[in-house]
């Protein structure tokens, strides 16, 4: 756990970093998640149910070349799924996760409008979460003895949307590459998130 705090802070510095350049915007942005994931288990593979979360925080756009910029954030973003029938019983799970993406945006100007697409790799942290099994519920436990669940969770995120002014709205995917489930046996589970957000970014042109 320490390690990965490190390497959240270790990113945020560096991020932080770029923010001296000229022409750098800076923002805040919200939105919907939906979220489910993919999950396997003894050969048996699975779409959970989908719940509905949101993701909040602040982004920068940095210029890299005409019509070319990059666009780290740093997000709070709740994910989860839902099972039926799950070993007999329903399953939910919950998880609150600080996430920093760093996406590659390209610009295309169609009049009063720019068209966006967007990709580039997260690093999120799982900093709580909750697990409820029928009508028994408890805190998901990402260390020691009794770990359930890991914290660090990588993976890549693409999208599109449109650029109104200051404002950006997006659609995105993300799509988890890293096994979030412990101490289960062959069980994998990756999350996937499906995202509408709204971004105003200050400064800038």
């Amino acid at each position: 756990m320490k390690t990965s705090v490190k390497i959240l802070l270790v990113i945020t510095l560096v991020l932080s970093a770029t923010y001296t350049q000229a022409q750098t915007r800076f923002g805040i942005k919200g939105g919907l998640n939906f979220s489910t994931a993919s999950f396997s288990q003894n050969g048996v593979t699975a779409t959970p149910d989908s719940k509905t979360g949101f993701n909040l925080g602040v982004i920068s756009e940095i210029p890299l070349a005409t019509d070319f910029y990059l666009q780290p954030g740093l997000l709070f973003s709740t994910k989860g799924y839902k099972m039926s029938n799950f070993s007999g019983s329903d399953l939910s799970v919950s998880t609150n996760n600080i996430e920093i993406p760093i996406n590659a945006l390209y610009k295309l100007n169609a009049g009063s409008v720019k068209v966006l697409g967007f990709a580039g790799p997260y690093i999120g942290y799982a900093v709580s979460g909750k697990l409820k099994s029928g009508d028994e519920s408890e805190d998901i436990k990402f260390s020691g003895d009794n770990k359930m669940m890991n914290a660090l969770d990588l993976g890549f995120n693409f999208g599109a949307g449109v650029e109104i002014s200051n404002f950006q709205i997006t659609a995105q995917y993300g799509l988890g590459l890293t096994n979030t489930f412990a101490n289960f046996g062959d069980t994998k589970v990756k999350n996937k998130v499906f995202g509408v957000s709204v971004a105003y970014l200050f400064g800038g042109k």
